[in-house]
């Protein structure tokens, strides 16, 4: 049940509140200064504070500032008998989510709580999220070929900088490109992701560029393409060895003058767009057989990370099996599993042709076939490694 604050110098008030409150089945404290109410936020978790803004010691907005600063993440709903337009904007403006005059009408008030609780779950329930995208996106390693890619994204991201990411399938370029968007100054924004080996080559330019209504046939609506969507934050594109030769002309312009113009309309439209490209092709072979535009490649590599192969980096392979370990325990709602060191150095030994999306895959397998502590056995019964 959610919990609610109440900070008000007048005892009657916080009786009636409280009243109220625990007849609609909430958890609720008191506090009867602002000097009170703020101790309280800053030793316990409150989903929301209902706060007077005139009282003793300290005013309401005073509280409510210094929770701000401090970054307490509990809804402040204002209530005063002296209430001014001049008032709920200061409120507003130092982050109050409304601001309610006294004698607050109860209908008003439980729906403003509502409202502000179910804010609050939001923001806690983002911040899940995104601690879940960020261990996700982790790079696992300590070889010297990881921890060169690791100090170069710490010096790269902050930058605006475009990065284009080599190396072959499986090999990890999608948190590569995750780190960089994630460390930089546009991690507040989107993270939009094209593929483009995966979209046929009539649609990737309304995909990237989106198109209007009755531009074709099927374009029975206007759509918003890719580098829009991006906008203020970072397009990932995917396989771009892939691209079609008009697409990357297009692609090469907007990267030129940081506008596009949607398929069919001849608006054209600014965007502020950080390009970050990935690719297990070799461009510059690409670019002598005429498949890729010598001029984008220069546009899109302004730095160059090649992530290695699996093959390459094997004394990482034990950090990576105890992660998928413990990430496909995670999964299943299950204890983590052991592996054995002979099972590893087998694993050591293996090619990965499919690099850590095949070690993934393998290590699932092993998860599901063998004991609690995988064995070399386990190993060799359950996959062609020997």
């Amino acid at each position: 049940m959610a919990k609610v604050l109440i900070i008000d110098d007048e005892q009657s008030i916080r009786n009636t509140l409280r009243e109220i409150l625990e007849y609609e089945k909430y958890t609720v404290a008191e506090a009867k200064d602002g000097e009170e109410g703020l101790k309280m936020l800053q030793k316990e978790r409150f989903d929301v504070a209902l706060c007077d803004v005139k009282m003793p010691k300290m005013d309401g907005l005073e509280v409510l500032s210094k929770t701000t600063a401090e970054g307490v993440e509990t809804q402040f709903i204002m209530i005063s008998a002296h209430g001014t337009i001049e008032t709920a904007v200061e409120a507003t403006k130092k982050g109050a989510y409304d601001f309610i005059q006294k004698p607050p009408d109860l209908n008003r008030l439980l729906v403003t709580l509502r409202n502000a609780i179910d804010k609050s779950s939001l923001v806690k329930e983002t911040k899940v999220l995104k601690k879940k995208v960020s261990k996700g996106s982790e790079i696992v390693g300590e070889s010297e070929a990881i921890n060169n890619i690791k100090e170069t994204i710490d010096k790269v991201a902050p930058t605006e900088a475009r990065v284009l990411i080599t190396g072959e399938n499986g090999t990890g370029k999608e948190l590569v490109a995750r780190q960089l968007h994630e460390k930089s100054n546009r991690s507040k924004g989107a993270m939009i992701e094209v593929n483009c080996a995966a979209i046929p080559s009539e649609l990737i330019e309304s995909e990237l560029f989106g198109h209007e209504k009755g531009s074709f046939t099927s374009a029975v609506k206007q759509r918003i393409g890719k580098f829009e969507q991006a906008n203020d934050g970072t397009l990932f594109l995917d396989e771009i060895g892939d691209m079609s030769l008009s697409a990357q002309a297009k692609v090469l312009r907007a990267l030129q003058e940081n506008k596009i113009t949607r398929v069919g309309g001849d608006k054209e439209i600014m965007v502020n767009v950080r390009v970050i490209a990935a690719t297990n092709k070799n461009l510059k072979e690409e670019i002598a057989n005429n498949n890729f535009r010598e001029d984008l490649y220069h546009r899109l590599s302004v730095i160059l990370i090649k992530v290695p192969p699996l093959r390459d980096r094997s004394e990482d392979i034990g950090l990576l099996v105890e992660k998928f370990l413990y990430d496909i325990a995670a999964e299943y709602g299950s204890r983590p599993k052991s592996m054995s060191q002979g099972a590893i150095n087998l694993l050591k030994k293996h090619a990965w042709t499919g690099n850590i999306r095949e070690l993934r895959n393998v290590v699932e397998r092993l998860v599901i076939m063998g004991g609690e502590e995988i064995s070399e056995q386990d190993v060799a019964r359950n996959t062609d490694i020997q």
